[in-house]
């Protein structure tokens, strides 16, 4: 059965979609953007900076639904540009241990809000 997860630790959803939903023993995230809890958009910040405003964006939607960043199986991260590559993931590194997650990343054209990433994830709970 599918559950819908909210908390306001995170940017609250902004269209028709939540910030995550849950079965049983999986968590789907929305995918979150450097956008504070309290709607400071990080656009004009560093890569570095937005990507660690959307992994704490992605730990509070995890941690409202009883799982945390050690449990995430999958991550897809959208970036703006590629060659921000590097940098976001000196950041990403940072929120895994020594047993990341798989994980994919994905050069687009634009993201919503004309931030600079983007990231989802999986988890088991």
């Amino acid at each position: 059965m599918k559950r819908i997860v909210s908390t306001d630790a995170a940017p609250k959803a902004v269209g028709a979609y939540s910030q995550a939903t849950e079965t049983d023993d999986l968590v789907f995230t929305a995918g979150q953007i450097p956008l504070t809890p309290d709607g400071e958009l990080l656009d004009d910040a560093a890569i570095d900076v937005q990507t660690q405003q959307a992994l704490e964006n992605v730990a509070a939607v995890l941690t409202a639904a009883d799982a945390g960043m050690e449990d995430v199986l999958k991550v897809t991260v959208y970036l703006d540009d590629i060659d921000d590559f590097d940098a976001m993931n000196d950041t990403y590194e940072t929120f895994f241990d020594d047993e990341p997650p798989a994980r994919s990343a994905v050069g687009v054209d634009e993201l919503p809000k004309g931030v600079g990433v983007e990231v989802e994830a999986i988890a088991t709970k």
